[in-house]
């Protein structure tokens, strides 16, 4: 291997870390703000779905450049607090992808057949137990297909966070374009390699959790499959 192509390699290897850093912060954010905002658009509470709903649309009717050009640049012309450049991408990552999680997280519960909800009533559990017990095991299983893709996007997301000098792989390609231009196949056929296997290695992560969903349901492994491919 020739000398340029080592170093430009080597480079982009050197921003591996914080590209996996900012997917990991982003996936557990959007984690948290999936459930938490999708479980309280289906509140009986009027304001606390008004509140969700709100956040839902802002989040995923607006850009994510614009929104990270927001949390970084104008908030502190606002109120005069600059924040680190990864906590901010990890934020918007997971505000962003959050609402559009929530949206699959209420669509799975509302997927639940309407008897396992008279059931658990029958049994005199609480709503708290009825969602934990009974809704949300099942609802669990019809969240990962859907939650699979939004964790890929959320990963190639990542490459947004170079607009803030965040040294992921994407910020360092680009600082080696101007000298190695005329390499520039190597550069990005790098990118596209890495940031292919970080996505094959999410996915194998949620294929494991579908069969465990699928395992602790009853459910064979082919049937969750077809109902995967259903969702």
């Amino acid at each position: 291997m020739s000398s340029p192509v080592s170093h430009i390699i080597t480079t982009v290897l050197s921003g591996l870390t914080a590209t996996v850093t900012a997917a990991l912060g982003g996936i557990a954010l959007t984690v948290a703000l999936s459930l938490s905002a999708g479980l309280a658009l289906r509140s009986p509470s009027r304001v606390v779905r008004g509140i969700s709903r709100v956040y839902v649309e802002i989040f995923r009717g607006t850009s994510e450049v614009v929104q990270l050009f927001w949390l970084y640049f104008v908030l502190p012309v606002l109120v005069g607090f600059q924040l680190v450049p990864m906590f901010a991408g990890i934020l918007v990552l997971g505000l962003n992808h959050g609402a559009y999680g929530a949206e699959i997280v209420r669509g799975a519960v509302n997927s639940v057949p309407r008897a396992q909800f008279e059931g658990a009533v029958a049994l005199n559990l609480t709503p708290a137990q009825r969602m934990r017990r009974v809704i949300l095991p099942q609802a669990f299983a019809e969240m990962l297909p859907p939650f699979n893709n939004l964790f890929i996007q959320l990963l190639k997301s990542t490459a947004l966070l170079s607009f803030i000098a965040v040294p992921e792989m994407a910020r360092q390609g680009e600082l080696l374009r101007p000298v190695f231009g005329a390499e520039l196949g190597w550069i990005y056929g790098t990118e596209l390699v890495l940031y292919l296997l970080l996505a094959l290695l999410i996915t194998s992560g949620m294929r494991l959790l579908e069969r465990f969903a699928a395992r602790r349901l009853g459910r064979a492994p082919a049937k969750m499959t077809a109902a995967a491919g259903g969702v």
